[in-house]
């Protein structure tokens, strides 16, 4: 403030604001920060052999379960590619460089960020062998008011798996959800306890794809799906270790068949 002669904060007692000024110095900051981070990511790059950190951050079901026993080949394919995997609910902020690319399972709004589809994920409902012999198997949608109900919940849960509650919502015709047995903040939590019989839950379909212990409950019409994109900023868009690993992506979702 005293260099460039302007006033950048609001000073209250509660903190800062940022005043025109320090809006205005905040957003060129960034873009020249984001410029820098472009060049640095093309200058470290080589078309030919690519190499370099890339940061990659998705939901810990499809880290763990789908993308991880796939990056054997990749590792293979690009061994100077430095691959960092963060597993998180949290979408975290590709513009300010949290991580370079994700893969989100709903589509970005942002303008700036490119995304291309992989593959649609489908949720259906599930439970274990065990469960089914001890409370027998629900025929209809109307039958889980006898069941015990798993669900995901928590604060942490994204908004936008607002599908998480059709187990306890579905068929209720007016009467209020149902009460869930259990409720669990993570997708990989609920799946170990479906497995373990505490009841039925609602499960994406790559956590199971190997069968997971668990049988599926209901027809394929009473599934729901969202779809997976994998997304980077604009500004790497040219950064051949994001070309190569979105192009393995993509190769692999259009085999992957549930």
């Amino acid at each position: 403030e005293q260099e460039l002669g302007v006033s950048l904060f609001h000073r209250h007692a509660r903190g800062l604001i940022l005043t025109e000024q320090g809006e205005l110095l905040h957003h060129t900051a960034h873009d020249v920060f984001m410029k820098l981070e472009a060049a640095r990511a093309k200058l470290t790059d080589s078309r030919e052999r690519p190499n370099g950190e890339l940061r990659l951050t998705t939901t810990p079901g499809i880290g763990v379960h789908w993308l991880t026993p796939r990056l054997a080949e990749f590792v293979e394919l690009y061994p100077d590619i430095h691959l960092t995997l963060i597993t998180t609910d949290e979408e975290l902020d590709l513009a300010m460089r949290a991580a370079d690319v994700a893969i989100r399972l709903r589509q970005p709004t942002q303008p700036d960020l490119i995304q291309r589809k992989l593959f649609s994920v489908r949720f259906h409902a599930y439970a274990s062998p065990e469960y089914v012999k001890r409370f027998g198997t629900p025929r209809t949608l109307d039958d889980l008011d006898q069941h015990r109900v798993l669900l995901l919940g928590g604060t942490t849960v994204p908004i936008y798996l607002e599908n998480r509650r059709w187990l306890i919502e579905v068929a209720r015709n007016g009467k209020g959800p149902r009460t869930p047995v259990l409720t669990i903040n993570n997708v990989l939590g609920l799946l170990r306890a479906c497995q373990r019989g505490i009841g039925v839950a609602l499960l994406p379909d790559y956590l199971v794809e190997e069968n997971g212990g668990v049988v599926q409950l209901f027809g394929e019409s009473d599934s729901i799906a969202l779809d997976a994109y994998f997304v980077y900023p604009e500004e790497l868009k040219s950064v051949a270790r994001v070309q190569v690993f979105r192009d393995f992506l993509v190769a692999k979702a259009q085999r992957w068949h549930f």
